[in-house]
């Protein structure tokens, strides 16, 4: 299912989505790391933002 845009807000800001290019690039700027850095760090520890943040030990921008 393609991810709806007019639905924004709760899960959305929560949760990474690497497979839509938007979405990967606006977190790999957010949390200042390369996409393929981002997709390696959402593949060991999952979606959750919090927990992405965790694992890179970047603060967002």
């Amino acid at each position: 299912m393609s991810d709806d845009k007019s639905k924004v807000g709760g899960q959305d800001r929560t949760r990474i989505n690497v497979n839509e290019d938007y979405e990967l690039r606006d977190w790999a700027k957010k949390f200042n790391v390369s996409p393929d850095r981002l997709k390696a760090a959402v593949k060991e520890v999952g979606t959750a933002a919090r927990d992405v943040e965790k694992h890179l030990g970047t603060k967002p921008r």
